[in-house]
């Protein structure tokens, strides 16, 4: 039996804390520190640690305990005031980087006709890889700042969920004509029975969860366990049932859990969870994911014009969108700032399209740079964002 994930595990931990103090003496995000971290240990720099499956796994849950813990902060109320702009920020920032993407694409002359899909479908996939949104990130940071249930903060959240659904219908429709096998209508039905059965789901186990913290004196304990249990199983059945991303099954576990009056020490415990162990592992892999080949003057060129095109589009689109709900500039700025990083997410939507021949390999490491550079960004900008004049 390999024992390397511990010390893996060890030197994680203590770079990501130890960067994490570093940026928060230079004014910025702990987190920040996590991503450098990663990235400095992991094979684009230093090469001490290698991306493992154990290590993915452990990142997986990061990820999934963070967004139940968004969740759990959320106004409700707030989130039902938001809920149409949500709607109107979301659809605005998977549109303008859309077409983004495919403008760039043009621009750069990429496609081939060496691969499987048509050039057009090549370029727009592009896009499709843009409009992706992690808002892991940004909820980091909003928790580091007391900014969760903040009006543009609710915005962002709201905003995201909707974005990762319509993200999905953007890349089932690009699949699907590129791979005959994938149907639209049933992907669409899936979306809308996820939906259902979290509604459902929810009342459920807020009638139960609640009857029994009502009836029976257990120990605090027991309720995180409970509710960790329900937070796993909503985040597998949003992905393996309904082909919704995991997040957004935690995310809706903890918007239903922030209705029991152990909110607050559910929370507790979560946090100390996530900070000691399951974050950091999140916030470094995405630093060691990154394995850099040379890459060409052209790639190189195209690699510059769409990290611009990944930014901008997403402060335009989202800040659009906002500003149209009668946001104010500052909240309308906040809101499109927090919607810039793509994380896991871009990635698993290049890796679909890899395998379907809408991407080359060379195009791959464009995008893990994307993925770095809007994660590091985001949580810089929006403390700038958020500062006060």
């Amino acid at each position: 039996m390999n024992y390397d994930y511990l010390i893996y595990l060890a030197i994680i931990l203590l770079g990501t804390k130890l960067l994490g103090m570093l940026t928060r003496k230079a004014h910025m995000p702990q987190v920040v520190g996590a991503l450098l971290a990663g990235l400095l240990l992991g094979p684009a720099c230093l090469g001490v640690i290698h991306d493992t499956s154990f290590l993915s796994q452990v990142s997986e849950i990061g990820v999934i305990v963070l967004m139940f813990m968004a969740g759990l902060e959320t106004d409700i109320q707030e989130l039902k005031r938001s809920g149409k702009a949500s709607f109107i920020i979301a659809l605005l920032g998977v549109a303008v980087p859309l077409l983004g993407g495919y403008a760039a694409a043009i621009l750069c002359g990429v496609g081939s006709s060496e691969l499987s899909a048509s050039v057009f479908l090549q370029r727009i996939f592009i896009g499709v890889i843009l409009t992706a949104t992690s808002v892991s990130i940004s909820v980091e940071t909003l928790k580091e700042m007391g900014k969760v249930s903040s009006k543009a903060g609710t915005a962002i959240l709201g905003a995201a969920l909707i974005d990762d659904i319509l993200g999905i219908i953007a890349l089932t429709m690009i699949t699907s004509m590129a791979d005959s096998s994938t149907n639209i209508l049933l992907v669409l039905l899936k979306i809308v029975g996820f939906f259902l059965f979290a509604v459902v789901a929810g009342i459920v186990f807020e009638k139960i969860f609640g009857a029994w913290i009502r009836r029976y004196p257990l120990p605090n304990r027991r309720f995180v366990i409970i509710s960790f249990v329900f937070c796993l199983t909503m985040a597998y059945c949003a992905e393996e049932f309904f082909g919704v991303a995991d997040i957004t099954g935690a995310y809706v576990a903890g918007l239903v859990t922030s209705l029991s009056p152990k909110r607050d020490v559910i929370y507790h415990e979560f946090d100390t969870v996530s900070y000691m162990l399951v974050a950091p592992v999140f916030f470094a892999s995405i630093g060691l994911k990154v394995v850099l080949d040379s890459m060409s003057s052209s790639i190189l060129v195209f690699t510059a014009v769409l990290l611009v095109v990944a930014v901008v589009t997403k402060v335009i689109g989202c800040g659009l969108g906002a500003k149209l709900c009668r946001y104010s500039n500052r909240e309308s700025i906040q809101i499109g700032v927090g919607m810039i990083s793509r994380g896991e997410v871009a990635l698993i939507v290049a890796n679909k399209g890899a395998s379907l021949g809408l991407i080359s390999d060379g195009l791959y490491a464009p995008i893990v740079v994307i993925v770095v550079f809007t994660t590091i960004v985001t949580p810089i900008l929006l403390k700038m964002a958020f500062k006060k004049n």
